[in-house]
């Protein structure tokens, strides 16, 4: 028999398309001889639906959305994920549909409530297994964290299951292809089973989703794998109740998945959104280099607009590298010269800032003022600002509330300076589009004289490293010192992080790809006293 593996792109609250992207998904894997078809987890409403599942009208749509489906599904049988509501509880379900009417209902034993999740704040576990033949095979459903657990699989293995089934709506990070693989491996083995591992695609708000659905046989090898980062319907061959290897691969390094991640993040953010089209203040720098990449690749040219911004402090070779790149991407480009505008607001306040010319409020008015430009051509166009800040700026603070941190999305928000270059790199390596001297010149956000960035951050590879130790991995100050770093580096880097709270808490959204992103699963309070 034939399994498909639907990895889809399912929009939250799109009922109607989702419902017929699965419709069509399910016949073309029927004509390709499929007679089972696994779809995501909550593939009707879209994942994570958050608080949408708090309004009775959403899992009622949901409900009768369900219903339509079945009804047009009389041939294979289909996984479809939705949200039930019963007895007033709602639970994260599976409806096994057959025949043209809903077969049965599977219901999520194990609800996450750590980093981006929140299940439990919305869903009641269930309690009981769900097997259903096929083509003379018993197929056991557990769905997404179930399979993290080791009781779901068991039970479905006690329950009479020859085969596992596991839809998802698991989210990338730079770590999660191999845990993956890692426990899947392991609950096949355990149980002696076969698993078929189910994965969304796509971006939801700062998450996203790579696919990488898999088979793997009862040993815990991997014998199928689809591509990453691809809506696709792949189709697993199966004899008996043991797959046919079919292998491929997933390239094992870190910056082609990032890079298609964040890809993946900008196109559906902005697809999704109905934006028409982007606006990037184009530095010269490295980070706004990597952005424009970005939504390059994500929107293509024409969806892209490039503006220059330059100052008194704006190096010659800054205005000639945007100029370069522009010209690279084939990117609308303007320069607008803020130069006047500065020396203006500088004559307007002088008598109410005295003596405060060279200091911080006056690098600050320049990031503000190149920050209303972009929102003026913003609200002009409707296009969405794409702000360019990078995660080791934001952890310590280097960064200018509404001046260059105005905007509507930030790609890079959750990538470090290092995996910056790295990014850079490895996109070049497809072709060039970043010069040379944007990689290796030192980083400057050129808001005064001669000004480099390690004049006031420590150097970029010792500040990743505090940072990721501190905010992804929880290290204290006294560990990370034990780690070889100096102490009055990371008492330094710890107050910032610390101390720059509330600027996050008004930055744009941004993509995650690390284990621990600002965002959902970065919730310290502004105000406390607390200190390590």
């Amino acid at each position: 028999m034939h399994i498909a593996l639907a990895q889809l792109n399912q929009r939250v609250g799109d009922l109607t398309a989702n419902a017929a992207g699965i419709l069509a998904a399910v016949r073309g894997a029927e004509r390709a001889g499929a007679s089972l078809v696994v779809t995501p987890e909550l593939s009707l409403c879209g994942y994570p639906p958050e608080d949408l599942l708090l309004r009775p009208a959403f899992t009622q749509a949901c409900e009768r959305e369900l219903v339509a489906l079945a009804c047009a599904l009389k041939g294979s049988v289909a996984l479809v994920g939705f949200p039930e509501r019963a007895g007033g509880l709602c639970y994260n379900a599976m409806a096994v549909i057959r025949d043209g009417r809903v077969a049965q209902v599977y219901r999520k034993h194990r609800l996450p409530n750590y980093t981006v999740f929140d299940e439990e704040r919305y869903f009641i576990p269930g309690d009981a297994p769900c097997v259903f033949e096929v083509d003379g095979t018993r197929f056991g459903c557990i769905v997404c964290e179930d399979v993290w657990h080791p009781e779901p699989a068991r039970e479905a293995r006690v329950a009479g299951a020859q085969v596992l089934i596991v839809p998802n709506g698991s989210p990338f990070h730079t770590a999660q292809q191999a845990l993956r693989r890692e426990i899947v491996g392991s609950r096949a083995r355990d149980n002696a089973l076969s698993i078929v591992y189910v994965n969304r695609v796509g971006g939801q708000d700062e998450l996203v989703f790579d696919g990488a659905s898999f088979v793997c046989d009862a040993s815990g090898e991997v014998v199928q794998q689809v591509p990453a980062w691809r809506e696709t319907v792949a189709l697993a061959r199966f004899d008996g109740d043991v797959p046919r290897p079919v292998r491929g691969e997933l390239d094992a390094r870190i910056e082609p998945h990032v890079y298609e991640g964040l890809c993946m993040g900008v196109h559906d953010y902005v697809a999704n959104n109905g934006f028409p089209d982007v606006v990037i203040g184009l530095s010269g720098g490295i980070d706004s280099a990597l952005t424009l990449a970005l939504a390059v690749d994500a929107l293509g040219a024409s969806r892209v607009r490039a503006v220059m911004m330059p100052s008194e402090y704006t190096a010659p070779m800054s205005i000639e590298d945007a100029r370069t790149m522009a010209d690279i991407h084939g990117v609308a480009y303007e320069e607008i010269d803020i130069a006047p505008l500065f020396a203006a607001v500088r004559t307007h306040l002088a008598s109410h800032l005295p003596g405060n010319d060279a200091g911080s409020t006056q690098q600050n008015l320049q990031a503000r003022l190149r920050g209303m430009i972009l929102m003026a051509l913003s609200n002009h166009s409707g296009a969405l600002v794409l702000t360019t800040g990078n995660k080791s700026e934001m952890a310590v603070g280097y960064a200018t509330l509404y001046g260059d941190m105005a905007g509507g999305f930030a790609p890079l928000k959750d990538v470090r300076k290092g995996l910056v270059y790295r990014l850079a790199e490895y996109r070049n390596s497809l072709g060039r589009v970043i010069p040379e001297r944007v990689i290796v010149r030192a980083p400057s956000a050129e808001l005064a004289d001669h000004q480099r960035d390690d004049d006031t951050l420590p150097p970029y590879p010792a500040l990743d490293a505090i940072a990721e130790a501190y905010i992804e991995h929880n290290r204290s100050a006294h560990e990370i010192v034990a780690m070889g770093h100096a102490a009055e580096v990371v008492a330094r880097v710890v107050h910032l992080v610390r101390a720059s709270e509330h600027k996050r808490r008004q930055a744009p959204p941004g993509v995650r790809v690390t284990p621990r992103a600002f965002g959902k699963d970065w919730r310290y309070p502004i105000t406390s006293a607390w200190k390590d």
